[in-house]
């Protein structure tokens, strides 16, 4: 029997490695699997080696404050892969943490096969990386097909498999008719999934739904939230006795409150994708401690953090980062587009288009489990 070894950083990494593995397992191989993951692969009967939330740090100076920590989680994984025996270690995303694990993983096993899924983006900083990935990634796989000759280069083998977020999903729809109040008009607000975030974004976000309250009693905001941390949440809408606001962790519901909203103010990430991809307008918000935001103002080589504008090479997605990024001003912008239709039925246009182009032909968890598979047999 052959063992994969899935290996995690943070909850979207998670979310991403059970809809691949999900596919595996259709394939009816003879596997063992053991992991460091959360919720996601859990409901897939993968027992994590520890909870992801041990490991889930943000920034520049927590990682520092927490350095030990971190080494520790990492030699403690390595010993739990080593002992485990895997054939293929699948490591998704977080590259801080997981390509440092696999390091010294191939260093002790060389052979032990390392694919992983969402290549670093080196296209934004410390493209140098690229160089040492060479020596232990056996098979990257990439979201997006511009950056392919980053690891052409070096003469990784890589594959574009696409973005997961924007496969064109088969899901039966929920009726969500009972939970949302047609004459209403929904705003989905995304806070973040880790702790750190979270502690910064939640009371902005909760201000500014007060605000915007004083302005109309014609709206209901759902926070979209992991499991992990729907108590969080709740408790901080509770707090202000907000009882036209609620907190939706059931991915399927999560999906049908998104569709239905009139907007969307998401913390800046993978997210954003997926709003675009259901045709909601939105605004991008940000923030992390100065001393974080100057080290990475200093390292990146692009100048938004929203991967739309990215590509444009302009703000098609309003961004309000740090100072920027506070209650009056989420609530002027939302304002500002919800006065003017037309900016909003621009940007999910302009938003259309660019996902068309940066789409794959086929399922992006599809190809990701057809490339195990390959390895599996060989």
């Amino acid at each position: 029997m052959k063992k994969i070894f899935i290996l995690t950083g943070e909850t979207s990494g998670d979310k991403l490695a059970a809809a691949v593995i999900t596919k595996l397992k259709r394939k009816n191989f003879d596997l063992e699997y053991l992991c460091v993951g959360g919720s996601f692969l859990n409901s897939i009967g993968i027992r994590s080696i520890f909870n992801l939330k041990e490991i889930t740090y943000i920034g520049f100076t927590s990682v520092i404050l927490n350095i030990f920590k971190i080494r520790n989680k990492i030699n403690k994984t390595v010993e739990e892969i080593m002992k485990f025996e895997p054939d293929i270690l699948f490591s998704v995303d977080s590259p801080d943490f997981t390509l440092r694990v696999a390091e010294k993983v191939k260093k002790i096993n060389p052979k032990i096969k390392v694919i992983h899924y969402v290549a670093p983006q080196v296209w934004i900083w410390r493209e140098h990386r690229v160089r040492k990935y060479k020596s232990f990634v056996d098979h990257m796989l990439l979201l997006f097909n511009f950056e392919k000759k980053y690891f052409d280069k070096e003469n990784i083998t890589n594959t574009f498999v696409g973005h997961p977020l924007l496969e064109n999903k088969n899901i039966l729809k929920t009726d969500i008719s009972s939970v949302i109040n047609k004459k209403k008009k929904i705003i989905s607000i995304f806070p973040g999934s880790r702790n750190s975030e979270l502690n910064v974004l939640l009371p902005i976000l909760v201000n500014f739904v007060k605000m915007m309250n004083q302005k109309s009693d014609n709206f209901e905001f759902y926070f979209h939230s992991t499991p992990d941390n729907k108590d969080i949440c709740m408790d901080a809408l509770n707090k202000e006795n907000l009882t036209n606001s609620y907190v939706v962790s059931d991915e399927k519901i999560k999906n049908e409150i998104l569709s239905y909203s009139l907007f969307a103010v998401a913390k800046s990430g993978t997210i954003s994708l997926e709003i675009c991809n259901q045709n909601i307008p939105s605004i991008i918000i940000y923030k992390i401690n100065f001393i974080n935001y100057l080290i990475m103002k200093s390292l990146v080589k692009v100048k938004f953090a929203n991967i739309i504008n990215i590509i444009n090479k302009r703000e098609v997605i309003p961004e309000l980062l740090q100072s920027e990024c506070n209650s009056k001003e989420i609530f002027n912008s939302v304002m500002y587009f919800l006065k003017h239709p037309d900016l909003m039925k621009k940007q999910i246009n302009t938003c259309k288009k660019t996902l068309s182009e940066i789409k794959s032909k086929s399922s992006s968890t599809d190809e990701a489990a057809a490339i195990l598979s390959k390895y599996i047999v060989s």
